[in-house]
């Protein structure tokens, strides 16, 4: 299991980017669909937080649908193809709106495509 780490100088709380950071690992697929994740009371000591900060965020991925719970067995993470495909489709959606806000703002289509290319090539290391 990859190493969960905390930005203290973050201001969102620690339940929250422990749910990030979970979240990102089961999209990227980074973290095996039925692998399971450790228990509240061992990353709780690994990160030398509270064990109740941990049950926080363990409840909500299971909210969200990230992970499932075996009575007795722990946390595992879910194989759900819906959760990738509501993340594209939240993309999109936002990729929408900002390009209905760069026209409003005159941005131009070449302007706007131009900037998504340079970011792209940025992401994947292609300068």
């Amino acid at each position: 299991m990859p190493v969960i780490i905390l930005d203290y100088k973050d201001r969102r709380p620690i339940y929250e980017q422990i749910v990030d950071r979970y979240k990102d690992m089961i999209l990227k697929g980074i973290v095996e669909p039925d692998s399971q994740i450790p228990s509240v009371r061992t990353l709780a000591m690994e990160l030398s937080i509270n064990p109740n900060t941990i049950q926080r965020a363990y409840t909500e991925l299971e909210h969200q649908g990230f992970i499932y719970s075996v009575k007795g067995k722990g946390s595992f993470i879910t194989l759900n193809d819906n959760l990738l495909q509501e993340k594209k489709k939240e993309v999109i959606d936002a990729v929408e709106k900002l390009i209905t806000e760069a026209k409003m703002l005159k941005i131009t289509e070449e302007q706007f495509i131009d900037i998504v290319k340079t970011r792209y090539k940025e992401e994947n290391g292609h300068d």
